[in-house]
């Protein structure tokens, strides 16, 4: 006979171990039980054996560990380090970094700030990155710079500032980038879709706040759904 949890990693959706949610895999986080009862993170969803789910939050990850649920959901002593919610927030980085490796290799990617006002100006931009320990200045500047070349429809260009200038540049193969910008492709969408997933993670504390002070969704609604241009913070321009 199957459990609960087994019957719920063959269905389209996932529940949630610590708050009950269900929602579709790309939501959510799962976790495997390894032979010396530790619990491991699955951000791939690849790795063999029964896993359990939780939201795609950090917050709920933190609650997981500290409650005991990953017991209780595998049925078994597992041990969840109180780390466990930063060891997923290194994971989701590393793994978006990594995709990102992979769309420069294949030549979607622009880097350096001559490079990328070119791309804009050319067309064809897909998303821009601006280092998170950039100057605000630049990204204004590159902002106004869509503005001008798409007018509204800027709004859909993806502006993502959460890695830094030194995690850029190992990512691309260069010293330091504070600018780049990525032409599409299935690579760059991929590291988008990656990108998108850090930065629900790390959102969903403040995600939560304001549903609660507001009493509904959030203000930004947008960046509820997950558009790709509120994968980080809008430029200050």
């Amino acid at each position: 006979m199957r459990t609960n949890a087994s019957a719920d990693e063959s269905g389209s959706e996932r529940t949630c171990i610590v708050t009950g949610v269900k929602d579709d895999p790309e939501a959510m986080l799962r976790f495997v039980l390894a032979a010396d009862s530790s619990v491991v993170p699955d951000i791939r969803r690849k790795l063999p054996g029964r896993g359990v789910w939780t939201r795609l939050s950090v917050e709920a990850v933190r609650r997981a560990a500290a409650k005991g649920a990953f017991s209780h959901a595998f049925r078994a002593r597992a041990e969840a380090p109180v780390s466990l919610a930063e060891t997923v927030d290194a994971l989701l980085e590393r793994d978006a970094l990594q995709s990102l490796s992979m769309a420069n290799k294949a030549g979607l990617v622009f880097a350096g700030a001559f490079k990328v006002d070119a791309a804009i100006a050319a067309g064809g931009v897909t998303a821009l990155l601006q280092a998170s320990d950039g100057a605000s200045d630049g990204a204004a500047k590159r902002g106004q710079a869509l503005r001008v070349k798409l007018g509204p429809a800027a709004g859909t260009i993806a502006r993502i500032n959460v890695f830094s200038s030194s995690q850029l540049g190992l990512a691309l193969g260069k010293a330091n980038v504070i600018h780049a910008a990525l032409k599409s492709g299935a690579a760059s969408s991929a590291f988008l879709a990656r990108a998108e997933r850090l930065r629900r993670y790390r959102a969903s504390e403040a995600d939560a706040a304001t549903r609660t002070e507001s009493g509904g969704a959030p203000a930004d609604s947008a960046a509820a759904l997950g558009r790709p241009d509120e994968l980080a913070d809008r430029p200050s321009d």
